[in-house]
């Protein structure tokens, strides 16, 4: 019995920390993109159901600690992007060929391949670019109401300096007390206490399926599902990538007409289930999976009162709670970007056409933002002098290219744990 509460307990703070942590970005996203408020919270409702379930099945089916989460990336998107030509029904639409298209990245091996094979920097530009929007909203939030927001970034510091994992939930729940002594009573009063299920028939055009439909499948696979299978890799676990696939892709099918955006093997929270703070035996550790699943589909029927908070609440600050969310993401994806001198220049261009928020032939900015970074890398690449080889010193052994005597220096954990630099091959399929 003491075995099982360790990973329970983890479990329950896996999804208390990633619903709190990242649900107003949800929210601003998706309406963002044209959903009423009922809407919005029906779409907050699907995606905690769907992506708890995925998760009790992943966690259950394979004895691996696979979190689903929703998309985040995919949601700062959607705030970066606005809404379609066409409205909401459009987006619904995009949500949906956005789910079919990762079903076939888990039906097709190379599909998955191909997009992990977009250059890192680039990738991370792209996702820089959509994050900015929102990341600033905290400065614009102190400017516009600091009388508000002051406390909200104060926690938010305090938490982030002694108790890291709470900064942002402590954030949150400093701008809902915020909001319930500025808020008139009777936007407070009216609240559904359980959200009903809203579906919203799809309709399509080309502008969206490029312009949001394409960039919301590659940031979700890019910054979630590829990330998320890394972590699980790096921990020493070969899960199955192209059934993960398939299974959120279906998910995210299922809870499109609701109003949900995608769904997704959890990145940002994977580590709480997988690591060794979730149990010592990394066999025992798929239970913290499966609470954490339970967990959030539980906390999915809070979507309503959620909904009403961010309604009365004003917009700034909410997108405020939602960019603090965001700097961690920002600050990796960034890091990614310009690592590489050689990649430097085209990662820069992808972030400011990215960034720039501007929409040709319908067509939003994180679309341009990638085709702008790889045609710099095709145009340039080839100027790149090629770095000369260096003759091995005849001391060096092992694969890792450390000196140990004619001995090789690899341990022996490290041969038999799968790499965490190639999720995909690593992973089973």
């Amino acid at each position: 019995m003491a075995g099982r509460v360790q990973p329970v307990l983890a479990g329950v703070v896996t999804a208390l920390v990633g619903f709190a942590s990242s649900f107003t970005v949800v929210l601003a996203g998706l309406r963002a993109a044209g959903a009423s408020d009922a809407q919005a919270a029906s779409g907050l409702l699907a995606l905690c159901v769907a992506s708890g379930l995925v998760a009790a099945w992943l966690g259950w089916r394979y004895r691996i600690p696979m979190s689903a989460a929703w998309s985040t990336p995919g949601a700062a998107l959607l705030v970066a992007t606005g809404p379609p030509p066409g409205g909401w029904r459009v987006a619904v639409g995009a949500f949906l060929v956005s789910g079919v298209l990762i079903v076939a990245a888990g039906l097709f091996p190379p599909l998955g391949r191909a997009v992990a094979a977009i250059p890192k920097p680039v990738a991370g530009a792209m996702l820089a670019g959509v994050l900015l929007p929102l990341c600033t909203a905290p400065v614009r939030a102190l400017v516009e109401l600091p009388v508000v927001a002051g406390p909200v970034v104060v926690g938010w510091l305090l938490l982030h300096r002694f108790a890291r994992r709470w900064a942002v939930p402590g954030a949150l729940v400093v701008a809902v007390v915020a909001i319930a002594l500025t808020a008139p009573p009777a936007g407070l009063t009216g609240a559904a206490l359980i959200p009903s299920i809203t579906l919203t028939a799809p309709a399509w055009n080309a502008s969206a399926l490029v312009g949001l439909a394409l960039p919301l499948f590659l940031v979700t696979m890019a910054a979630q599902n590829v990330p998320g299978m890394a972590v699980l890799v790096g921990y020493g676990y070969r899960p199955p990538f192209g059934a993960a696939l398939r299974t959120t892709g279906l998910a995210s099918l299922l809870a499109a007409p609701a109003g949900g955006h995608a769904v997704n093997l959890a990145a940002i929270t994977a580590a709480l289930a997988a690591g060794p703070d979730a149990h010592p035996d990394p066999e025992r550790r798929w239970i913290a999976s499966v609470t954490a699943g339970a967990g959030l589909a539980v906390l999915g029927l809070g979507a309503g009162v959620a909904t009403t908070l961010v309604a009365v609440a004003p917009p700034i600050l909410i997108e405020a709670v939602a960019g603090l969310a965001l700097l961690g993401a920002l600050a990796t994806a960034l890091a990614s970007a310009v690592t590489d001198p050689a990649t430097r220049e085209a990662a820069v261009v992808t972030f400011v056409v990215t960034a720039s928020g501007v929409t040709l032939i319908g067509v939003g900015g994180a679309f341009w933002g990638l085709v702008a970074g790889c045609l710099m890398l095709l145009l340039f690449h080839h100027r790149q002098p090629a770095a000369p080889e260096q003759p091995a010193p005849a001391e060096r052994g092992g694969r890792w290219g450390h000196s140990s005597g004619g001995r090789s220096a690899t341990p022996t954990a490290k041969r038999t744990r799968p790499s965490a630099t190639d999720p995909i091959r690593s992973a089973g399929t």
